[in-house]
């Protein structure tokens, strides 16, 4: 017998497909929330804190240098705060920071626990290091003077800080790993949202479309009967019995009149719950034609889902929003603390540019040993590895340029070592000889960074030119190393040599400098400098100013008395430069007999 398909299996099979629709969306929303939940659970219990376990770890570790450089450098007592800071933080603070990351490593792959296993041991042969090698033997006073204590010491601390710069490299990589590994996570959660937000849109699409195209079915396949109904339902709302007669019929017209009324009030009911469910209204009312009204609790679980899906959404963004906030006050206390530690360093740059230009020689002496001349100092940062030195024993004046190898801090500690050592010569030798006075700083300088004890050749040396006036007989001693001597007389430039090796760097034997003698004339101007005014840039394409314009800007200044001399080349360099960088400490010294 073939099945008769009638008007009310249409509509059903068209209603059948909106809720197979509904429910196909139902199943991928709980579906891509429970994945979602997951990875968050993942994400928040154990890749983030893991992340902030191992940046923890990297900040111990470079407290730990810091600490450690301080112990090595500073002489100081055993019992000193920053060495009790560091004991505990390698036999407290290092084994908590690990047993952490070792609980929340359980997830890990086996190449990262490798990875961190091997950084584990690094850092636990560092801190040994530590402890025995440097700590323990330089734990007093007395120890950081005992050169058979301290050079071991320094030996071990140089191995350190080489092998530091490996396990930084580590962390970093196992860092970066975890934190890619957390995005990924991240991003493909927010991906199953998003597919699941285009999927709902999508579907809703489909439900509108759908359910004109069954109306309009519908409505073809029953408008006959149908007008005849209308008729009399108007006939019948104007109080007039209608004298057409339906006959009786075997398919559902018979029934839609009796459930006309009902019908429509459920389908306007259900078109309007559908438009505030769609608007995000999960409160409007709605209530089932009946216990087995399929659509109509399909519709009400269709929003129960959709207004939870909402809730557990919302809570993961306050949930997200608040680790954020936390992240970036962690963030802000971190850069206060970084602020903190600059101020730190600063003030203790500027108290030793403090120290620096106390030791320098002050105006008054410079105009009592050389009463014409001017003394061009323009340090390129803080303090300086450029530094003058003047002074005067019996009828001779001394004063020398100085140009210590590097600039800033490490330039400023040569120049505390080179003029102590001037003025120390100065004071116990009997010869008066600028290059013995030299060859004497040589070996102070070797004696002082203790080049004579290490395997390798010393870097750090001094170019200078130093020399020695008789006013009263116009006699000129000076010895170079690197830096020649300038003097200018009757408008043309004199040029002398200097030795090509600087104080201080042993390359090869030991050479001694050269003492040179000039006679010196009456009006003749004398220039020693150090080459960081010829090597700056600037000029309108930006290259240095060369030791030939150098020469002819002394040439065309001479003439002019010594103080406006040095207005003249400080207005002539910065107009030079520009705004370009200084690159090098500038120092010029200009006497006039």
């Amino acid at each position: 017998m073939a099945i008769r398909f009638t008007i009310g299996r249409k509509i059903g099979t068209g209603f059948g497909i909106l809720l197979f629709l509904t429910m196909i969306a139902f199943i991928l929303t709980i579906v891509t929330v429970t994945k979602s939940k997951v990875q968050t659970e993942s994400v928040v219990g154990q890749v983030t804190p893991a992340v902030s376990a191992l940046k923890q770890f990297n900040f111990l570790l470079q407290k730990s240098q810091t600490l450690m450089a301080k112990w090595y450098y500073i002489q100081s007592k055993n019992d000193e705060p920053f060495k009790n800071e560091l004991r505990n933080l390698i036999d407290r603070d290092y084994p908590n920071i690990k047993n952490k990351i070792h609980s929340l490593s359980s997830d890990w792959t086996p190449s990262e626990k490798e990875k961190f296993s091997n950084i584990e041991k690094f850092s636990d042969g560092l801190f040994t290091v530590y402890k025995t090698d440097i700590m323990s033997v330089l734990s007093t006073w007395e120890s950081y003077k005992d050169a058979n204590v301290y050079f071991p010491a320094q030996l071990s601390y140089e191995d350190t800080e080489e092998k530091i710069k490996v396990l930084y490299g580590q962390l970093n990589e196992l860092i970066t790993k975890k934190e890619t590994f957390a995005e990924a996570t991240t991003e493909q959660m927010f991906n199953s949202f998003n597919f699941l937000q285009r999927f709902v849109i999508f579907l809703g699409l489909g439900l509108i479309i759908g359910g004109i195209l069954i109306a309009i079915y519908t409505t073809r396949s029953i408008t006959k009967p149908i007008q005849l109904l209308k008729k009399m339902l108007l006939s019948m709302g104007l109080g007039i019995l209608p004298k057409e007669r339906i006959n009786y019929r075997t398919d559902e017209i018979g029934e839609m009149g009796i459930a006309l009324n009902s019908l429509v009030e459920s389908m306007e009911s259900t078109t309007e719950f559908a438009k505030q469910t769609g608007k995000g209204n999960f409160e409007a009312y709605y209530k089932p034609l009946s216990k087995d009204d399929s659509l109509g609790h399909a519709l009400l679980v269709m929003r129960d889902g959709l207004s939870e899906n909402e809730r557990v959404l919302e809570q993961k963004v306050i949930e997200r929003t608040e680790q954020v906030v936390k992240q970036k006050e962690e963030i802000e206390l971190k850069t206060k603390e970084l602020e903190i530690l600059f101020k730190q360093v600063t003030d203790s740059i500027h108290y030793a540019k403090r120290i620096q230009e106390a030791i320098l020689p002050p105006n008054s002496l410079v105009k009592n040993v050389l009463p014409e001349s001017f003394v061009l100092y323009k340090p390129k940062d803080i303090v300086s590895g450029d530094f003058y030195w003047i002074d005067k024993k019996n009828e001779w004046s001394y004063f020398a340029a100085v140009d210590c190898t590097g600039h800033g801090v490490p330039g400023a500690f040569m120049s505390i070592v080179g003029y102590n050592l001037l003025k120390d010569i100065l004071k116990n030798t009997e010869s008066i000889a600028p290059s013995i006075i030299m060859d004497k700083m040589n070996d102070g300088v070797a004696n002082t960074l203790h080049t004579n004890t290490s395997e390798k050749q010393t870097k750090d040396g001094m170019d200078m030119t130093l020399c020695a006036i008789n006013y009263d007989t116009l006699e000129l001693q000076f010895a170079g190393a690197f830096n020649p001597l300038y003097i200018i007389r009757n408008g043309e430039l004199l040029q002398f040599k200097a030795d090509k090796f600087p104080v201080g760097m042993f390359i090869g034997e030991n050479q001694s400098f050269t003492n040179n003698t000039i006679q010196l004339q009456k009006g003749d101007s004398i220039y020693v400098f150090s080459d960081g005014y010829a090597d700056q840039f600037g000029g309108p394409k930006g290259k240095k100013f060369m030791a030939g314009n150098f020469r002819t800007l002394l040439a065309d200044i001479s003439k002019f008395p010594i103080d406006q001399q040095k207005d003249k080349l400080n207005q002539t360099i910065e107009e030079w430069r520009g705004n370009l960088e200084q690159v090098d400490d500038i120092l010029i010294i200009g006497v006039r007999v």
